[in-house]
């Protein structure tokens, strides 16, 4: 994929109409990863900003199947984004080495597809150490 190295949306077919409803399907050829771990998130108070780390190795598309999350996304050489995933078909893709940000409306329910296992190990939790990365 072109953009694998940046945050960047990727959105998925969307099969039906309004009057019978809408399906989205991520499948291998649409996903720039093989998934390895699916989990989701919701009833996040509003109050509550999530994420706040980056990940060695981990590469995610997150997906708002229900509400509304505006992601602030940072890269090592100082590229800040924004994202407004409000759309279920609409996903966001983190590269590995990506600093996060998430806040969430209350009944916003997130799926994130992830490339690897949870490891404690590949969280980068410091601000700091994330900006002291070099590769």
């Amino acid at each position: 994929m072109e953009n694998a190295a940046r945050p960047h949306i990727i959105e998925f077919k969307r099969i039906g109409d309004a009057s019978l409803g809408y399906i989205s399907v991520a499948e291998k050829e649409t996903l720039p990863f093989e998934v390895k771990r699916v989990y989701w998130t919701y009833f996040t108070p509003e109050d509550v900003q999530r994420g706040g780390h980056a990940h060695y190795d981990l590469e995610q598309i997150l997906l708002a199947v229900a509400g509304k999350i505006i992601v602030k996304t940072e890269l090592l050489n100082g590229e800040i984004g924004e994202f407004i995933l409000d759309k279920p078909n609409m996903g966001l893709y983190i590269p590995k080495m990506c600093w996060r940000e998430m806040q969430y409306t209350h009944n916003a329910v997130q799926i994130c597809l992830a490339s690897i296992a949870y490891s404690e190990d590949d969280y980068i939790r410091d601000y700091d150490t994330f900006k002291n990365q070099t590769f």
